[in-house]
């Protein structure tokens, strides 16, 4: 349903997309996972055709994006990162407005939009700006439903909104892909990249890899350890200790705990407790346990190398925290 292939495109003299290829079948929750930078959103921009790719080809719906733009246009649901509806309007004219731009009823969308109308419906009259964040959201997706599109593109959508509106609004793209739509979603929440079919890792415009979310284990070179105590000053203690180690693959704080990458696939943790020791801590009181790596621990690893990996480092593990 939605084919890229190579995709290249720079911003300026910078390389905002390198090379980027992506499939998502039909029927599908995809996720776009990355930092801020990463080219998320130059690449949806290039997807729904306000952008042209410097090199490269995609389609969206079996309709090329160069050739067959206004295809693509009438193919595709599209909610872009920055909220994009009229705040002096009320959400029901709101949804009439591009009800009539799509020239369907706006009564439809009961149908199309099922619970999600049905939450935001009791606030019909009230303008758009004094919606919640999460409202916002739903209302945007009422409003790129109402054509009936084959595809859903949605730019960070939950950014910013609550818990209890987040899981809401993820329930309805399941029950939406569950009817045959074809959702491309970028996040950067590590619980909605574990709701997806299949993610796609994007660092500074490249593609590092692609994969069903709990496959993470498997890609994952190397063997994990958490490592941990009650006293937050050994934990950061500890944390300098470990970045230092000869054997550390990446060491970052993990909420109140430490991942810490090794490249030995047979290493014990004792062997990691014994180093502890050797550089004078206690480790009496201290857990070290072999873990199961997440796409968050994946992604850090590969993103390890780079120069941006510290900052990328403290954003990601800011979000487990």
């Amino acid at each position: 349903m939605i084919e890229a292939e190579n995709i290249s495109k720079k911003r300026g003299n910078a390389a905002a997309l390198k090379d980027v290829s992506l499939q998502v079948p039909e029927g599908t929750i995809h996720g776009l996972i990355g930092a801020d930078g990463a080219g998320k959103t130059t690449l949806f921009d290039i997807l729904v055709t306000l952008l042209r790719p410097d090199t490269g080809t995609a389609s969206v719906g079996g309709h090329d994006i160069r050739e067959q733009w206004r295809e693509v246009r009438k193919t595709v649901g599209y909610m872009p990162a920055a909220f994009s509806l009229y705040g002096d309007l009320s959400v029901r004219e709101n949804l009439e407005f591009f009800a009539r731009i799509y020239r369907q009823p706006a009564g439809r969308i009961a149908s199309l939009a099922g619970d999600i109308w049905a939450q935001i419906e009791p606030f019909s009259d009230r303008p758009a700006a004094q919606l919640s964040g999460g409202m916002k959201q739903k209302l945007a997706l009422c409003c790129a439903l109402i054509h009936d599109p084959e595809v859903l593109m949605l730019d960070e959508p939950t950014t910013g909104v609550d818990p209890v509106s987040r899981s809401e609004f993820w329930a309805a793209l399941r029950k939406l892909a569950g009817k045959g739509k074809t959702v491309l979603v970028s996040t950067s929440y590590m619980d909605e990249a574990a709701r997806c079919d299949r993610i796609t890792l994007l660092h500074r415009g490249t593609v590092l890899d692609s994969l069903v979310p709990n496959e993470a284990e498997a890609h994952y070179r190397g063997t994990l350890y958490e490592i941990g105590s009650a006293d937050i000053g050994l934990n950061t203690r500890m944390l300098h200790i470990l970045r230092s180690w000869s054997l550390s693959c990446g060491c970052y704080s993990f909420g109140d705990r430490i991942h810490l990458g090794t490249a030995l696939p047979a290493m014990r943790a004792e062997t990691v407790a014994g180093y502890l020791r050797g550089q004078g801590i206690d480790t009496s009181q201290v857990s070290v346990r072999p873990a199961s790596p997440t796409v968050e621990d994946l992604f850090i690893q590969l993103t390890s190398a780079s120069p941006e990996a510290e900052e990328t480092e403290n954003s990601w593990t800011n979000e487990a925290s």
